[in-house]
């Protein structure tokens, strides 16, 4: 008998804590800065609600309809949604997309359980400059020296038996228990850090103009000439992809848990005003004020545009070393994005658990050993050759390309094939809350006509760069050409699998 959810706040605080993670506190706010500062959120609210509201619905949708026939993942879910021999196929990148995300992210996240032992420690009070603190990361790393990388791997081995115990004691013991506890103590750190940054002032007495008010109006001051700017648009709609998690297959897993009368309506909703909040309301106060109070404008737009690895790893350890009990911040700071990363890394590592487990009739516990194994040498590369352009080439393939092409999928297979009226009924199947009727025209063609304007813009300006590796550093050609075909046979295995996964589930209706 396949598990259920135990209670409706367990299955939301289950699909938020896949939602908020890095990108929430990392990504957003750095984006947001770069891309029109209050502008940005005119295409940010405008892509949640014509692509994050409706693909959130599709998906917990998808996901209830299948896990009434026992499936818990996208390949044999498309093939009831359409009974043609590409669906499953299609179906596939739900649990490749995943796993290889998961691959380098459980790496990343560790670095936050190590910094957060660092923080404690104190070590962050003695650096003085982002030199420094760029330095101490890099050594972390193993790129400049192996001093720290045993510790490094040692956080490494410790977050990934985290992982995979959580993921092992199942859905009720594991998952939602963890959630449960993760989430308000995430939301309580944050709000902590947020209320801290809210008092400080203007911290450096020599600049009482780099201010945290003045570093809120360098955020979300509106320069709406970047609204003329495509990649604004872009920017904003991946963000919404990023961090709602969906158009990767998470979603539906989680959603195949749920029971028949269970309310999608209401709880996908919440799950993602929750997530917006801790995005908006929490990632916005923090990052770029504190960035501003310390470093000024300058400063401040330097680090919005260095990426969320300086943000997170370099920029906030120096600055929490210049705060009053800096070093119980640093830890609420990197201890929350750990929680953050651990909660959707579970996600993550769930769909291939459910393919194993519903589709081959396998145990979760044996299922979760065969996949504890393999992807624990999998992650070796990742690990191994992190400075040779290997993460970024996972993260865009697997994060990025295939998160917009499977979203597409899904929407056509379930509003076009599957039939509107007939997902319209599905999705208020046991609601309490009626979507508002324009819904119902915006799922149909303005959210699939917006994927195609994505997946066509991307095609159109940097398909050809990306496949011929322009921008790639010559000595790292040949490892990101090991990483594709590591990625592409990796499908293939999923691929073959899910041929006789269907197989097996299908013979009698042969």
């Amino acid at each position: 008998m396949r598990q259920k959810w135990t209670s409706k706040i367990g299955i939301i605080l289950a699909v938020a804590g896949s939602a908020v993670g890095l990108g929430n506190f990392l990504r957003f706010p750095s984006q947001a800065a770069a891309n029109g500062g209050g502008a940005f959120m005119i295409p940010y609210f405008i892509s949640f609600f014509l692509l994050g509201i409706p693909l959130m619905w599709i998906e917990w949708a998808i996901g209830r309809y299948g896990g009434l026939f026992g499936h818990g993942t996208a390949p044999l879910i498309f093939n009831r949604l359409w009974q043609n021999r590409a669906s499953k196929y299609f179906g596939a990148i739900g649990v490749f997309g995943p796993l290889a995300i998961f691959i380098y992210y459980i790496y990343i996240e560790s670095w936050l359980l190590g910094y957060s032992f660092y923080s404690l420690k104190g070590t962050f009070l003695h650096l003085s400059s982002q030199t420094e603190t760029v330095d101490f990361l890099h050594k972390y790393q193993g790129v400049t020296t192996k001093n720290l990388f045993l510790i490094t791997y040692i956080f490494f081995i410790l977050t990934f038996i985290i992982n995979f115990t959580i993921i092992y004691k199942g859905i009720k013991g594991g998952i939602e228990r963890l959630c449960k506890l993760a989430l308000p103590l995430l939301f309580i750190f944050a709000v902590i850090i947020a209320i801290r940054v809210l008092t400080l002032g203007a911290p450096i007495k020599e600049h009482l103009d780099w201010s945290i008010a003045n570093g809120f109006g360098f955020l979300w001051n509106p320069d709406f000439s970047a609204l003329l700017n495509a990649k604004v648009w872009l920017a904003a709609a991946g963000q919404i992809f990023f961090t709602l998690s969906v158009g990767i297959g998470v979603i539906i897993t989680y959603a195949s848990y749920l029971s028949k009368g269970d309310d999608i309506v209401l709880s996908g909703l919440t799950a993602s005003s929750l997530n917006a909040f801790a995005e908006v309301i929490l990632g916005g106060s923090i990052i770029i004020p504190l960035a501003f109070a310390f470093f000024g404008g300058s400063g401040a737009q330097e680090i919005a545009r260095s990426g969320s690895f300086n943000i997170g790893f370099v920029s906030m350890p120096l600055i929490f070393s210049k705060i009053n009990y800096g070093m119980i911040f640093s830890f609420m700071w990197f201890f929350l994005l750990f929680l953050a990363g651990l909660t959707s890394s579970i996600s993550l590592i769930e769909p291939a658990v459910a393919f194993l487990s519903d589709d081959f009739g396998i145990s979760r516990k044996k299922a979760v050993s065969i996949l504890g194994t393999l992807s624990f040498l999998i992650c070796q590369f990742p690990i191994f050759f992190l400075a040779r352009g290997v993460v970024d080439e996972i993260d865009f393939w697997a994060g990025s390309f295939f998160l917009v092409v499977f979203a597409f999928i899904e929407c056509i297979l379930f509003v076009w094939i599957f039939g509107i009226d007939k997902a319209w009924n599905e999705i208020h199947h046991g609601a309490e809350l009626n979507i508002p009727r324009f819904y119902k025209f915006i799922i149909k063609y303005i959210t699939p006509l917006f994927l195609i304007f994505i997946l066509g813009f991307w095609f159109f300006q940097q398909a050809i760069p990306t496949f011929f590796l322009k921008g790639v550093a010559k000595e790292n050609i040949p490892y990101v050409l090991a990483t594709r075909a590591g990625l592409l046979i990796l499908f293939v295995v999923i691929a073959t699998l899910v041929r006789k996964a269907h197989g097996r589930r299908f013979k009698v209706k042969k």
